[in-house]
């Protein structure tokens, strides 16, 4: 009797369909389980955590992995999975800024995690040529409230995508570097990186 219980179990094994091929990712993004893909980058400002919904890219952080990985679930889905594949175009254009080679960046963008003067103050940052600067109160005026100097400089500091939003070539009147989210070193590194001196 217990041989005819293994060998019933054994064809019913061989029966069942292998898995398709392709890694967790791809399969889960196959089938509409995969809302946000995500990947770290290596950068001469330290590891960073890239995330990229199928509209765009929605994040880069300096911030720690598994701190990203919670906001991101709560904020955007907890359909969340780590796919460097998905996210190689920004992943090589990160790699040529940082070696000087690129200036402007190609990716769609998804601007889910901001809102309101936020997301204005941002889209109006993106408008920065690499190697110009703008001032807090001339960022605030683009986006339509000119005396909403401090909702900006809070909207910058809040900056869901920093390097490729360019939130580091806003100042302050007067050429005063200001804060930014991933430390003033960095700022100062990204503005060098570009030409800027003071």
């Amino acid at each position: 009797m217990n041989l005819d219980i293994e060998t019933t179990l054994r064809d019913s094994a061989a029966k069942l369909e292998a898995p398709p091929p392709g890694s967790i990712a791809e399969r889960a993004a196959a089938e509409g389980l995969l809302d946000v893909a995500y990947a770290t980058v290596d950068s001469p400002l330290g590891t960073l955590v890239v995330a990229a919904t199928p509209r765009g890219l929605a994040r880069v952080s300096y911030g720690d992995e598994d701190e990203v990985l919670l906001e991101l679930a709560a904020k955007l889905s907890p359909r969340i999975l780590e796919s460097p594949a998905r996210l190689d175009v920004a992943r090589r254009e990160l790699g040529e800024y940082f070696d000087g080679k690129r200036q402007t960046f190609d990716l769609p963008l998804d601007w889910s995690l901001t809102r309101g003067f936020a997301n204005k103050v941002l889209r109006q940052t993106a408008r920065i040529p690499f190697g110009k600067t703008s001032t807090y109160a001339e960022v605030a005026g683009r986006a339509g409230s000119p005396r909403a100097v401090r909702a900006a400089g809070n909207a910058l500091g809040a900056n869901p995508m920093p390097v490729v939003v360019p939130c580091h070539r806003v100042l302050r009147t007067g050429g005063a570097l200001g804060g930014y989210t991933g430390g003033i070193e960095r700022k100062q590194f990204l503005l060098g990186l570009e030409g800027y001196h003071r």
